[in-house]
């Protein structure tokens, strides 16, 4: 009778254990799912402001070129120096307006690792109370809670590369280089990572039974 009686305890503490990951896990996809959203919208304003920076290296590369004292325009004291600060000044205004972008992107990243934590420190309570073929039942409209977990993981690391390569690139990069100017906006596509972004909408696609369920 007691042994009838613990074993209903740790049914009770294993269907509530398992409850709570899984009303967890979903309020995290959710959130991954409008971060998504929101980060593809900062990386679209990025986007020009780092072709506008390319440009500019352009023109301060050729404005390099250029001994403005050997054409008509030697008229103008000072010009070319001038035309070099107006240009510097634009780089460093759009160095500025992306790195406010960054800090967006940054607000992203951080609110994915916080929903990740929560989540894992969850599953660490709860572990000693669900049985491994709990964790990794699955069924064709709602994935194992194994799953899920390493989905929102992969999640949580492609952000967190993505920030900090992009905002290394940013704070590494040099006005008086021009190479590097002229080459930023190109390094920053190459940043992309379309099949990881991919996997992760594939993911809330597959989510989306579990997600709209309650």
């Amino acid at each position: 009778m007691r042994r009838k009686l613990l074993l209903g305890v740790w049914r009770h503490q294993e269907e509530f254990a398992q409850m709570a990951l899984q009303g967890a896990l979903r309020r995290s996809f959710m959130a991954l799912q409008n971060q998504q959203a929101v980060w593809r919208s900062v990386l679209e304003e990025c986007d020009p402001l780092m072709e506008s920076l390319g440009n500019l290296g352009e023109q301060m590369r050729a404005l390099s070129r250029v001994r403005v004292s050997d054409t008509p325009l030697r008229v103008f004291p000072d010009l070319q120096e001038r035309l070099q600060f107006q240009l510097l000044q634009a780089a460093d205004l759009l160095l500025q307006r992306l790195m406010d972008r960054m800090s967006c992107m940054q607000s992203i990243r951080d609110s994915i690792s916080h929903q990740v934590s929560a989540v894992l420190q969850l599953y660490e309570d709860a572990a000693d109370s669900l049985d491994l073929a709990v964790v990794t039942k699955r069924s064709s409209l709602i994935p194992s809670l194994a799953d899920m977990l390493e989905w929102l993981q992969d999640a949580e690391r492609y952000y967190r590369q993505q920030f900090l390569q992009r905002k290394t690139l940013l704070q590494t990069l040099r006005l008086d280089d021009l190479s590097q100017v002229e080459s930023a906006s190109k390094r920053w596509k190459t940043l992309e990572s379309p099949d990881s972004e991919q996997q992760i909408s594939d993911t809330l696609c597959r989510l989306s039974f579990f997600m709209e369920s309650q």
